[in-house]
Order: C-alpha cells, then structure tokens, then sequence
C-alpha cells in the first residue's frame, strides 16, 4: 500500500504524463500523421488490371451538388503525403491534386446537380457521379476500386467495393482529394452570391451557422430540398 505523499506524486506523475501524451497525439495530427494512416497505402489490389480508383465528396451536404473523381495511377507512383482527404490540410490537397492530375495515367471528375439529388436521392446521384467521372476517363479501367461499402455496377467493369478505402489505397485517396477539391473550388464561387450561409468554410454541410442562416435567410436554388434543412433542436419555443 502506498504511503498518501507517494499516492500523490505517482498521480501527479501520471497526469503530467497524461498531458504530455495528448500534446504528442495533437502535434501527429496536426501534420496528418495519425496513427491508424502511419502505413503506407496500397498502390493496387490487382496490379495485373488497368484499376481506377474512385471516391465522392459532398454527400452529406445541404446545398450544391456531389462530386465525384476517378483516377488510374502509374505502376511506379509514390506519395508519402498522400491519403484520405478528409486527414488532410487545405493546402495539403492542393499541393497533392496538382501532383495528381501531373501523374495519373488518367483522372476525371464527375457532377451531379442538387436537383438530380433531390430527383433520385443521394446515395444513387454519388453513384451517378462515380459513373460520370469514369465515363470520362481518357482509358478504359479494367478494374474499379470504389470507396464504401455498395455501389451501382457500371457496364461490364467489375468493381471492389472498399470500406475506408481511402484510408488504403492510393488510387482511391487521389480521387477523394480531387472529388473535394473541385467541389470546394465549386462551393467558394456560390458563396460569393449567398455568402450568408458561410460555404466558403462549411461548404454546405449542416454547420449550425450554416442551419441558422436557412432558419434567418431561407432557402437558396443551391439546397437540397429532400434533405433536412433545418435543425428543430436549435428552436427555442416560448
């Protein structure tokens, strides 16, 4: 048993300890170096086939359309920085679409209207705009390597589908980073017409700025009709 002054240094050690941890884990991930994105992506899962890899941005957002990329990369490509858009900083994404669209055997992006989405629901307009991106890819993949878990087969290409696929395989972290940057790139210029909502930093997803503005403001041509505009929680009722 612990004497109570030795209790007590072995509790302030440990919380020093503690603070030293947290301040470690907060400089790794501000220079994206997370522990579970330490190792290094897979170039490929079938290094035989001409393979894409393909990812969206935008689904979960009230306003503006979802994009989505396809890319096929080099057998000899490399990118240490390279991964999931969404552990990455801004600058860190432009920097790395500029190398992308340098070396990718080929790469395209594809777009699907806020309209569309409220036609035929989310989850098929992020397929649609997989399709479209790979539609206009300058070389025909042979294999599709698609982050989630379902997708909508296009044509006769087989495809994988791959949770946190971006997290794994290069092909797939290079489209998450162009699908983004283009639709932020999209997102900045209907934010000079409605800068009230804020998109130039929420880009449309459900921020409670962006929630208030549309209790304040209203809707814009640019919402997603279909989708939950408003947050009742952030009523007060009298």
């Amino acid at each position: 048993m612990l004497y109570p002054a030795k209790a007590i240094k072995r509790s302030e050690t440990l919380y020093c300890l503690n603070i030293i941890l947290r301040i470690w884990l907060l400089f790794l991930e501000q220079e994206n170096l997370h522990f579970n994105t330490l190792k290094m992506l897979q170039l490929f899962l079938n290094p035989d086939l001409v393979e894409a890899g393909c990812d969206e941005a935008g689904r979960g957002c009230l306003a503006g359309p979802v994009f989505a990329a396809a890319v096929i990369l080099p057998p000899d490509f490399s990118c240490e920085l390279l991964n999931d858009s969404k552990q990455l900083k801004e600058k860190t994404r432009y920097s790395l679409r500029k190398v992308i669209e340098e070396q990718a055997l080929a790469w395209a992006v594809g777009v699907v209207s806020h309209t569309e989405i409220d036609e035929i629901n989310i989850l098929n307009a992020s397929f649609l705009a997989m399709h479209r991106a790979v539609s206009d890819l300058k070389m025909t993949p042979e294999h599709l390597l698609i982050d989630g878990n379902r997708f909508k087969k296009y044509e006769n290409i087989p495809h994988t589908c791959v949770v946190k696929g971006d997290g794994k395989y290069l092909a797939i972290a290079a489209a998450s980073v162009l699908a983004k940057t283009y639709r932020d790139d999209f997102m900045m210029k209907l934010n000079e017409e409605y800068p009230q909502y804020g998109w130039n930093q929420n880009k449309g997803y459900p921020t409670i700025r962006h929630r208030l503005a549309i209790e304040e403001h209203g809707i814009t041509p640019y919402h997603r009709l279909t989708f939950n505009l408003t947050n009742k929680q952030l009523r007060l009722d009298f």
